[in-house]
């Protein structure tokens, strides 16, 4: 009888310790301590959690067990955890956006700089080489360089329509100076002015200057506003909220372990990487127009070197200006002899004294290169910082794991998979949108595109080919590509009177995009205006079109 009583006791005993380690109501609550004391560290109150582990059922995220979380702890600790997230993701993209900014910065004052010593040198030497030449016309070379600037900041100019109102203004004034003896109407000057191309008053000056600053201002502008759009879309994206299917999933990462009594347990590394790509999967998507970008950002700086290259061209502007001076006095004679064959004999001015001497030919020292290797140090720079964000996107999930998720350094079973302490065994999905169809920790509708995020994929590919076009030399319409208006360019702007008074000169053969023209007016949105402003065909006619297409097209499919 004793033994048998002493065989009961023993198994009542180790039926006891099973339900202790198994939570069974029956065993002893666990105390919530350490528990306590992480919540209270997030500046919670502690009035909110038990002194000891409690069932379960009210959990809605967390695996309902016994628990040190109360529902409204765990509603507390998903907001941390998406805040913690948000926040995690805005330095991330803070620091990337910073180095943007940096290099904007960097590569906008050298090439300021660069016109700014063209202008002063002129202002400096072209008194004493020139005399009343320039100081009467002083105005129209400090509006060209005005307008230079305006060009080099995005303004909605020509540049070859703004070189040539200049050349043509300052041949009406010069060739006056050099006649004081004869009257010249406006009549007159018009018809020097439709002479004057095939006359080429100014020697090859005016058409190396146009070849030239055209290549270089629109490679120095896009490789600026590159910059400025990138930065501005990390800004952007960095702003989209997380939404509340992200939300669940990153509390159960992070904060369920605590509520389950494990605090201890880190998250297994492909569990948080599972989490975050669903998190993060729309942005995920930028990755290929962003790589674009880069790339066409660090090809276009091949067009900084050479003599046609952007600091030869932009730092030496006035050079061409003092060759086309020198060409017309040295042809003065030759010029009015033709301009007078061609428009007829002026009257002569009665007033006026006679023809001026020759003027000495205005020499200019060689223009000074900025200290060596500025450029080229700026340039091998940003390549590299270029080239080492150019995986940002789909690299977000993982680095943000690794820097601050405090994922587990133990063996694959003592990590925290988002049940228990144990091995993670799904695989990680894939990079962007379309691969998390079957995420199997983030529900992910992959048919609801994020359209802040798709906005800014349009602004990616907008500023690439702007880039590709400045590549191959050619003007672009350059307006600012952001949806808002703010943050991007070289950072100097323009004022709207000075950026918007060129509108009207722009050709009206351009054809750029509708997009394009339109700061914030997406593709579809475009598509909408377009279509607002044209008669629409009949439908029997659409009918017979498409029906005529998919004739044609038929035996291309088979």
């Amino acid at each position: 009888m004793e033994l048998r009583a002493r065989g009961w006791w023993l198994l009542c005993a180790a039926a006891a310790l099973v339900a202790c380690a198994r939570g069974d109501p029956a065993s002893k609550s666990r105390s919530c301590g350490e528990v306590r004391q992480i919540y209270g560290a997030k500046g919670f109150s502690l009035s909110d959690v038990p002194q000891a582990e409690i069932s379960g059922e009210h959990l809605r995220i967390c695996p309902q067990g016994y628990t040190c979380c109360t529902s409204e702890m765990e509603e507390n600790l998903a907001n941390r955890s998406r805040a913690e997230l948000e926040t995690a993701l805005r330095d991330s993209s803070r620091v990337l956006q910073a180095m943007l900014t940096t290099q904007l910065r960097s590569f906008d004052d050298h090439f300021q700089h660069l016109l700014n010593d063209s202008e002063r040198t002129l202002q400096g030497t072209f008194p004493g080489a020139f005399g009343e030449l320039y100081t009467q016309n002083a105005r129209a070379f400090r509006d060209l360089y005005s307008e230079l600037r305006l060009y080099y900041r995005g303004a909605n100019l020509h540049l070859e329509e703004t070189l040539a109102e200049f050349w043509a203004r300052l041949l009406e004034r010069l060739f006056k100076q050099l006649n004081p003896q004869l009257l010249l109407p406006d009549d007159y000057l018009d018809c020097l002015g439709k002479q004057a191309e095939a006359l080429r008053p100014f020697g090859e000056a005016p058409r190396e200057l146009r070849l030239r600053a055209t290549r270089a201002f629109v490679a120095a502008r896009s490789f600026v506003q590159g910059l400025g759009v990138a930065s501005d879309v990390v800004r952007k994206v960095a702003q989209v909220p997380l939404g509340p299917e992200c939300s669940r999933a990153v509390m159960k990462l992070v904060y369920c372990a605590h509520c389950l009594g494990v605090p201890g347990a880190r998250p297994c590394p492909d569990y948080c990487r599972n989490v975050l790509k669903g998190c993060l999967a729309n942005q995920a998507d930028l990755d290929a127009e962003w790589r674009n970008l880069l790339d066409s950002m660090v090809l276009i700086t091949d067009k900084f070197w050479g003599a046609s290259g952007v600091e030869s061209v932009i730092g030496s502007v006035h050079t061409w200006l003092a060759e086309a001076i020198n060409a017309l006095q040295d042809n003065r004679d030759t010029l009015t002899a033709k301009v007078i064959q061609g428009c007829g004999n002026p009257k002569v001015n009665p007033q006026g004294p006679g023809p001026e001497e020759k003027r000495r030919r205005g020499k200019l020292a060689p223009w000074e290169r900025p200290p060596s290797g500025t450029l080229e140090k700026l340039v091998s720079e940003a390549k590299a910082q270029l080239r080492d964000v150019q995986d940002f996107w789909i690299s977000l999930p993982g680095t943000l794991c690794s820097e601050k998720m405090a994922l587990s350094t133990a063996s694959d079973d003592r990590c925290w998979n988002g049940m228990a302490r144990g091995r993670y065994l799904p695989e990680v999905m894939g990079d962007g949108l379309a691969n998390q169809i079957n995420n199997p920790e983030v529900e992910v509708d992959i048919t609801k595109p994020d359209m802040t995020i798709r906005q800014q994929i349009m602004q990616l590919k907008i500023m690439t080919n702007r880039l590709r076009s400045a590549y191959n030399g050619n003007d672009v319409d350059f307006q600012d590509a952001s949806d808002d208006g703010s943050g991007s360019g070289s950072g100097d702007g323009c004022p709207d009177d000075l950026c918007g008074r060129r509108v009207s000169r722009k050709s009206s053969s351009s054809r750029t995009p509708l997009t394009h023209a339109l700061p914030g007016l997406s593709e579809q949105e475009g598509q909408k205006t377009s279509a607002a402003s044209c008669p629409q065909p009949p439908t029997f006619l659409l009918s017979l079109l498409l029906f005529l297409a998919l004739t044609v097209a038929r035996p291309r499919w088979r």
